[in-house]
């Protein structure tokens, strides 16, 4: 079980980690909740309908990294589109994103909060860490916090595609990402662990 994850009977994972792991998984969430930020309702808790009422951003994100967790919707994976086909694009993502965003913002949050919170609750076992044990839909948020973390890594690394994936590995140790790297790869095997178990 040390450093992948494991099934558990009945459904759900399990996988041991020493207090470094936990300290780094519960730092980077953490680090995902800021740059998310807060919701609508946090934002106005004082009117409970309003986040019904409340359209959520038609331009991407500035940040390279929200752009990367919250792309547009619409766009030519085969190359660039014409001026005319381009307007139309942008028109439709931008709807696209002001109905959703907010939802999947929320998501993102609840996802990095249940890491966070599980990770708070661990006891302590002999010589330091201890085991985290998920249930079936605790695996499933932490999956897609494991798959947020990776994007935002992926994206302050500048990684595009599975070449450069393969560029991290040549790092020599003195590279200032080498650390950054080290935690992308890290959560890559976790995240590929906890799919295995989540598979029928």
């Amino acid at each position: 079980m040390p450093g992948h994850f494991e099934p558990l009977p009945g459904g759900g994972a399990a996988v041991a980690l020493d207090d470094v792991e936990i300290s780094i998984i519960r730092s980077l969430a953490v680090q995902l909740l800021e740059l998310i930020g807060p919701g609508p309702a946090e934002d106005a808790p004082d009117d409970p309908l309003a986040e019904l009422f409340n359209d959520g951003p038609s331009e991407p994100p500035s940040d390279p990294v929200l752009r990367r967790l919250f792309p547009d919707a619409y766009s030519d994976p085969e190359g660039t589109p014409g001026p005319e086909e381009a307007e139309e694009q942008k028109a439709y993502s931008s709807e696209f994103r002001r109905y959703t965003e907010n939802d999947l913002r929320a998501g993102k949050r609840d996802s990095a909060l249940a890491v966070i919170r599980s990770l708070d609750a661990l006891s302590p076992v002999g010589d330091g860490g201890a085991v985290l044990k998920l249930g079936p839909e605790e695996s499933r948020q932490w999956l897609g916090a494991l798959n947020d973390l990776r994007l935002a890594i992926g994206s302050r690394l500048e990684i595009a595609d599975e070449e450069d994936t393969d560029l991290l590995y040549r790092l020599p140790d003195e590279d200032p990402r080498k650390p950054m790297v080290m935690a992308y790869l890290w959560l890559g095997g976790l995240q590929e662990t906890l799919v295995t178990t989540l598979l029928p």
